[in-house]
């Protein structure tokens, strides 16, 4: 483990700057980190404070996006939505304010406040997106075993949303706990209107200073509170939200509680007077309820961490005689029980804790596969504890061992350091207040505001420093990113991991992978298209593939321009069959196989009628089509360099790609039929015959390249001057003072 950047902020005058308390942040899945800071307002009176919300990628962390967040009172959580947009943020005040921030047109900078609620006065000490029922299971013995199938490494895991609509579709909205002891749930109706309900979780009402929340398998909400002090009990409650009448119900239930066992303890009963941490450990549990506790002095720490268990009531002999075998069965009774797990020796105390977010479970088999894969992130084993001295620990999270160590430069070593492998890095000169891991446990932000905000980012090894071969490590990072893959989720905390000298390996046994799934996952265009992003991004981390970068950007840029053209297509008949009008399109242009072939013949073959567009909307798309022009005109002008050995230039791998030849030969079929209807918007060349037809040139010379491509061997350019130079006798990619449309 060890730090990959550091982000600092100027700092402000005392008369300005006024630390949070508490300080907040979230990390979402798209890799966006949302942080708090309060600064003292002198101008407006009457307002104090102004509480800040900032939003950053991880990616660019110098471009920070601020928020004047508009509560009155310090914000005490975030949360981003988990539906694997990331781009939707809540934020909650200690006045009881909830609000929704929104992320407008795709950009992570320009941001809006568009529905929340409020339970007045009443601070937020918890707060969460209801679940929507997604959940995917990781199977990291099949890292081991070389499985390729995706349905074999991720597995749909049965379990319900915590509220659903007409039709099992769930509903979104968001719950909150606050500090009288009320829970506060609200619920986004399809049309735009808050549905709200509050409730106490139980009869007798106390003071909540720490809770969370998890959600089970069968769309129930479990809740931890703690009033603070380790000598009164952790409660634990289950809560079901339902609509009736078109109004949101709240039902709770009381569940076992729990002492800690450090206040059961003689020799420790009074050490820890204070719970400073409750936290689950995992936001969704199929199984088993698992929690972890922290008690404090104002030295020290000791971590618990509880199991909720199911286990047998005995029953005396005299019931089971006279209660009969038809009505009972040999069933056991069963009652809810909670078992400590593992707890700590006495710690330095402790200041943040953070949990990882992959979707394991945490049986025994599965830690035992943990141990014999050594793929421990993939297992997302480990939960991260800050201390006030300025170090970071990786612990398991289920035994708390230890299994990475950060220092910081204020941090003082210990004198053995011969057990665990330990960096020296330029770390945070103070302790982390508050602190999230990635969404694959490969990074870990940690914020302090002592005087100035300060970011720090750590990277956390695959291997937890245990000795990987390159082809063991290239399977985790390989697994991960294939899980990303499927989630949507962003890679960036992988690259943080990719060595200059694994990028060739990588980017081949992820093109693997992906070839190796069945016909119909292959075409599902949003995996197509993540798929390229990802070689894109891990050919900028080695100088040997960064030729290769813009043809992985050009064909993202093509893709989108063929789904937005054939969108545009619609069926003269809406009783039509099954195939789409770019379904035929597709099908026809891959039937032609004659070189020879006009483009105006395929033309025959089609229903023109679905291709008719309103003239202001062909108009409107002449600079896409041109572009598609001058892209075809490029890689025919290009070809004979790319094949004579000389060094790889951009638009080398489109020669290979049969795909993309093939989607282009549509495009240009398309265009065609547009430029019969409107001839202004077909794509403008230079053409050296007044006679010559460059757009039928270009499909007959895409056709042929198209066709060698399948066969898997390209064409060789004989010493004389062939067909292919012929594209070169058309100037590249500019438009002239009085050039020709399409035909010239």
């Amino acid at each position: 483990m060890d730090l990959a950047y550091v982000c600092e902020w100027e700092k402000r005058p005392k008369s300005n700057h006024c630390p949070s308390i508490p300080l907040v942040c979230a990390w979402s899945c798209r890799n966006l980190i949302a942080f708090t800071t309060d600064l003292k307002n002198e101008e407006e009176k009457g307002i104090d404070l102004t509480h800040m919300i900032h939003i950053l990628d991880t990616e660019h962390p110098w471009d920070v996006y601020s928020i004047n967040s508009g509560h009155i009172e310090i914000i005490t959580c975030l949360e981003w939505d988990q539906s694997g947009i990331g781009s939707r943020l809540l934020s909650a005040d200690a006045d009881g304010h909830i609000k929704c921030w929104s992320m407008t047109d795709h950009l992570a900078n320009s941001w809006e406040n568009t529905v929340g609620s409020m339970v007045e006065g009443d601070p937020i000490v918890a707060l969460s997106w209801l679940h929507n029922g997604v959940k995917l299971a990781l199977h990291v013995e099949k890292v081991q075993s070389g499985a390729s199938n995706f349905g074999e490494k991720f597995s749909r895991v049965k379990f319900s949303p915590s509220l659903t609509l007409f039709g099992g579709k769930p509903m979104e909205g968001w719950i909150a706990v606050t500090i009288s002891g009320l829970v506060t749930v609200s619920l986004l109706k399809p049309n735009g209107q808050v549905l709200t309900s509050t409730e106490s979780l139980c009869r007798l009402r106390c003071r909540v200073a720490l809770a969370d929340i998890a959600f089970t398998g069968g769309g129930n909400i479990v809740v931890a509170t703690s009033d603070g002090s380790s000598t009164s009990p952790v409660q634990f409650y289950k809560v079901c939200v339902s609509v009736v009448n078109e109004k949101c119900k709240i039902d709770t239930e009381i569940l076992p509680s729990l002492f800690m066992r450090c206040t059961t303890d003689p020799a420790r009963k009074d050490k820890y007077p204070a719970i400073t941490h409750l936290k689950f450990l995992a936001r969704d549990m199929s199984e088993q309820v698992k929690v972890l506790l922290c008690a404090s002095n104002q030295n020290s720490s000791i971590v618990e961490c509880w199991s909720l268990r199911k286990e047998g009531l005995p029953v005396n002999n005299i019931f089971q005689q006279i209660s009969p075998v038809g009505e009972v069965g040999d069933k056991q009774p069963m009652i809810l029980k909670w078992r400590i797990l593992s707890a700590t020796n006495d710690l330095d105390r402790v200041s943040a804790v953070a949990l990882p977010k992959l979707p394991i479970s945490l049986t025994n088999t599965d830690l035992k596969v943990a141990n014999d894969t050594k793929f421990f992130p993939g297992l997302g084993t480990g939960l991260a504890l800050a201390f006030h001295d300025g170090s970071v620990h990786i612990v398991h999270r289920l035994s708390l061992q230890t299994m990475a160590v950060f220092y910081g430069s204020s941090s003082q070593r210990p004198v053995d350091e011969q057990a665990i492998k330990r960096q020296r890095a330029a770390g945070p000169l103070v302790h982390f207040k508050a602190m999230q891991l990635s969404w694959t446990s490969l990074a870990l932000v940690g914020i302090d505001n002592h005087g100035k905000v300060q970011l720090s980012m750590l990277r956390i090894s695959p291997s937890m420093g245990h000795v990987l071969d390159m082809n063991m490590s290239l399977r985790h990072l390989l697994f991960l990113l294939e899980y990303c893959m499927v989630t949507g989720y962003d890679w960036w905390d992988i690259l943080l991991h990719v060595q200059p000298s694994m990028v060739q390996n990588l980017v081949e046994k992820l093109h693997e992978e992906y070839m190796r799934q069945n016909a119909a996952l292959q075409q599902v265009q949003v995996l197509s298209t993540r798929i390229v992003a990802m070689k894109a991004s891990l050919c900028k981390l080695s100088s040997s593939t960064v030729a290769r970068v813009c043809d992985y950007h050009a064909k993202l840029f093509l893709i989108a321009i063929s789904c937005t053209l054939k969108s545009l297509l619609r069926p003269h008949f809406l009783n039509t069959p099954d195939k789409s009008p770019g379904d035929r399109l597709t099908e026809i242009c891959s039937k032609i196989t004659d070189i020879g072939t006009d483009i105006d013949k395929v033309m025959i073959n089609l229903k023109t009628e679905e291709f008719v567009l309103e003239m202001t909307t062909l108009q409107s798309l002449q600079q896409l089509i041109q572009w598609v022009g001058d892209f075809v005109l490029y890689l025919l002008a290009s070809l004979p360099n790319q094949v004579q050995g000389s060094p790889v230039r951009p638009g080398h791998s489109f020669l290979r790609d049969g795909a993309s030849l093939g989607m282009l030969r549509e495009l240009m079929v398309v265009i065609r039929i547009w430029g019969l209807l409107k001839p202004s918007c077909l794509p403008v060349y230079t053409a050296t015959s007044d006679t010559q037809d460059s757009m039928s040139l270009l499909f007959r010379l895409l056709t042929k390249l198209w066709l060698c491509c399948k066969g898997l061997k390209l064409p060789r350019i004989p010493a004389t001057r062939p067909l292919w130079v012929q594209g070169t006798l058309l100037a590249g990619c500019r438009k002239p003072p009085q050039g020709q449309r399409g035909s010239g």
